[in-house]
């Protein structure tokens, strides 16, 4: 058997091994947990597990065994899934370009607008159903609950180095003229401001339901997005390279199968 087939054979077992975990974890989140954001979440983490299993078992059964016709699957499946990949990270890259927060004076946080960002990205928050959604997973996280112990004066909020989430939904924004009370509830300005979010703040339900609030989201989207283009780009290099090592198996197998056997590849 040439070194190929034992190279195909030993990556795609260590990746088999590698796809119970994700598949435990989407079992375990589907078990354990029945808020919307997880059950949003468990369905694609179990298919990944599964599909990364069935592909690994092609590879390694058609890399060992030298079935010629699992290994044109595997090969076709990976093809297709560096393809995926390359097209992922370049969109990821392109629809997280524009966008960042906005230093204040004498603030330690940052302030986002929803405009700043790409349009492709704010569609997806400006879906009703989706925002729904996502304010639930926030509600459900209690992302500004522990802000009036951690702040709990209007000069220890100032300097708080809160996260986009917290900036946008936790607070109105400060061109609202809003007055301290405590990190959650603010006393109604004097005068009016044309940020339409102003009018959308209560001491109640906070800024959830404001463009900042979606701005934020999209920062913490635009970040998690970018490490996993960069991630993304490593596994690239490691599908290209196994996805070689796989052409080269496959040929061994086909040359055993022709009436001109010579040595397999390498």
């Amino acid at each position: 058997m040439g070194l190929s087939n034992y190279l195909t054979g030993i990556l795609n077992f260590v990746t088999m091994a590698l796809s119970l975990p994700i598949i435990g974890v989407g079992i375990w989140l589907a078990h354990k947990h029945n808020t919307d954001c997880v059950r949003f979440l468990q369905w694609p983490v179990i298919i990944i597990g599964v599909f990364i299993l069935l592909v690994s078992l092609a590879g390694f059964i058609g890399g060992c065994f030298r079935v010629t016709c699992l290994l044109w699957v595997y090969l076709f499946v990976m093809f297709l899934l560096i393809l995926l990949l390359l097209c992922f990270t370049v969109f990821a890259f392109v629809v997280t370009n524009p966008g960042a927060g906005r230093a204040l004076a004498g603030r330690g946080f940052k302030e986002y607008r929803l405009q700043d960002y790409s349009t492709w990205l704010q569609k997806r928050v400006d879906n009703n159903k989706n925002w729904d959604r996502i304010k639930s997973c926030l509600m459900d996280a209690k992302v500004c609950s522990d802000l009036n112990n951690e702040f709990p004066t209007a000069d220890a909020f100032n300097q708080a180095h809160l996260s986009p989430t917290q900036s946008g939904c936790c607070k109105p924004p400060q061109s609202c003229g809003y007055t301290f009370v405590n990190a959650t509830i603010w006393d109604n300005p004097t005068t009016s401001s044309a940020d339409t979010d102003c009018s959308v703040w209560n001491n109640q339900q906070l800024c959830f339901d404001c463009n900042s609030c979606r701005a934020g989201v999209l920062q913490n989207i635009k970040q998690d997005w970018r490490k996993v283009a960069a991630v993304n780009i490593v596994m690239f290099i490691f599908f290209v390279v196994v996805y070689s090592i796989g052409c080269c198996a496959f040929r061994n197998s086909r040359r055993e199968r022709t009436p001109f056997y010579g040595k397999p590849y390498v």
